[in-house]
């Protein structure tokens, strides 16, 4: 799939009504503008007039959006039929005002989708954001009947049976290849499930007064908010003002774990890495990176060191936790991953420890470790990974990077991100190990935990789509490859900023 390249801010549900509360005077009305837009859309994607477009009214304000959007298709010589299986007359004023003007026009109505015909696209106004329960019956069939349509499909704001929130399928859901949201992004639609029902995204911000805006607490992860510190190194530049990272993990049997964080931090750019093994046999140098400095892992805390990752490959044994307490203890910046996120989450004295550092941490937890420190199942993290990278935050007074199909950031203070870049390739083993070692490696060069969160979260997602592109996945993708994408990236960030 091509690499999704979205920017902007993210509003929860609530916000949006909020929104929609206060430009409720405003004229043209939203329901206009919305209706407009999507069928602006809808001539960007079939130029031609003459299509033919079936479009599905739901019972409520999206069902007006798409009344609208019905009625301007036609006056642009489009064919359309609507099929909306509720009575017209007992729709919300809004929907029944427009879907009596679509009549009025000699718009044509129906209940059921007529069978064996073609259409050049179809519109899904079924369902906006304020559904929350799986439908049923004949909006269940008109769902199943239009993701068995071979045409393209265009969702208006998000498609039927997602939640809009939390990116959760409540039973069948719209499999559209447009989705159009309007106002702004929400973040259901680019989490856990929201991706692969929303295809290509496209926001209708409706022209709506700031005044009527509030300030934004979330956005999209990308580049752009943090473009200041991107600066590209002086001539006059030496190893040490590159920071120094360690790296503590590589017990018996998983010493290529800490490995490839290691190296992943050498190529994003530090100007030292140390890795302490776990592994009383371990070896004495990576011959196929011999620039990383192995030590043991008692040895490591001796070591200078600007960021330390702790957890790769760790195990769960005495010595590891000892150490752990030392990380947690000590002033150094924190990427916490795999094994130690388990060892803290097995002890409440270490998650208040967890929570009383000074210095910055960062956590980077799947959602089975997530479920592990919160003491809840998995299944109710990723039923909102959103609150429940909140909690994580509030809880271990950490930076979080909850991962997964639309990796949620949290940071301290609050603000939080949803990144974007990524793809399946990276749901195979070690890629969490070498996130925490570009993570660290940030972290190590000056960037703040918030700033390296977002730029390596985004920047280790665009390394496995420019994988993708390059042929070498998703399928049988690898850790140990994201390095080198994820450097070139880099480098053209900064540079193209010196240019």
């Amino acid at each position: 799939m091509t690499p999704r390249h979205l920017s902007g801010p993210i509003f929860l549900c609530a916000d949006i009504r909020r929104i929609e509360a206060a430009a409720h005077d405003e004229t043209p009305s939203l329901l206009e503008r919305a209706g407009c837009a999507a069928a602006d859309l809808v001539c960007q994607l079939m130029p031609n007039s003459g299509a033919h477009v079936l479009v599905l009214a739901g019972p409520g304000h999206n069902g007006a959006d798409a009344f609208v959007a019905a009625h301007q298709l036609r006056e642009r010589f489009f064919r359309v039929t609507v099929v909306c299986a509720a009575d017209l007359c007992t729709l919300p004023p809004q929907a029944r005002d427009a879907a009596q003007r679509f009549v009025q026009a000699h718009g044509e109505v129906l209940t059921t989708i007529p069978p064996a015909t073609r259409w050049d696209l179809a519109i899904d106004g079924l369902f906006g954001i304020g559904l929350k329960r799986a439908p049923e019956g004949i909006d269940a069939q008109h769902i199943a009947q239009l993701n068995a349509l071979t045409c393209p499909v265009l969702a208006l704001d998000v498609p039927s049976g997602l939640n809009a929130d939390t990116g959760v399928m409540l039973g069948a859901a719209v499999r559209a290849t447009h989705t159009l949201s309007f106002i702004a992004h929400k973040p259901g639609l680019l989490t856990l499930d929201g991706p692969d029902c929303c295809g290509e995204i496209h926001v209708a911000s409706l022209g709506l007064d700031d005044r009527v805006t509030p300030v934004a607490q979330a956005w999209i992860a990308s580049p752009t908010l943090f473009d200041t510190v991107l600066n590209p190194r002086p001539q006059h530049f030496h190893k040490g003002l590159a920071g120094s990272v360690g790296v503590l993990g590589g017990d018996a049997g998983m010493a290529g774990a800490a490995l490839i964080a290691a190296r992943a931090a050498l190529r994003l750019g530090a100007g030292r890495v140390y890795v302490g093994l776990l592994d009383p046999h371990a070896p004495s140098v990576d011959f196929v990176t011999p620039e990383l400095m192995l030590r043991s892992a008692d040895q490591l805390f001796a070591c200078d060191l600007d960021a330390l990752v702790v957890g790769p490959g760790m195990g769960e044994r005495a010595q590891a936790e000892t150490l752990l307490i030392a990380a947690l203890s000590s002033d150094i910046a924190l990427v916490l991953d795999a094994d130690a996120l388990n060892l803290i989450a097995a002890r409440s004295d270490l998650i208040t420890l967890c929570a009383q550092r000074r210095s910055a941490t960062l956590i980077t937890p799947h959602p089975a470790e997530a479920a592990r420190l919160l003491n809840v199942t998995t299944a109710s993290i990723q039923a909102d990974r959103v609150s429940a990278a909140h909690s994580l935050s509030e809880r271990l007074r950490s930076h979080v990077v909850l991962k997964g199909n639309g990796s949620i950031l949290v940071a301290t203070d609050g603000h939080w991100f949803i990144n974007c870049s990524g793809n399946a390739g990276l749901a195979s083993a070690g890629t969490g190990d070498a996130l925490a070692g570009m993570l660290g490696a940030l972290m190590a060069q000056g960037l703040v935990a918030e700033a390296a969160m977002v730029l390596g979260t985004h920047l280790h997602g665009c390394a496995a789509d420019m994988l993708v592109e390059a042929g070498a996945g998703p399928i049988g993708l690898t850790a140990t490859e994201l390095a080198a994408p994820a450097r070139q990236r880099w480098n053209a960030w900064t540079q193209a900023l010196a240019r």
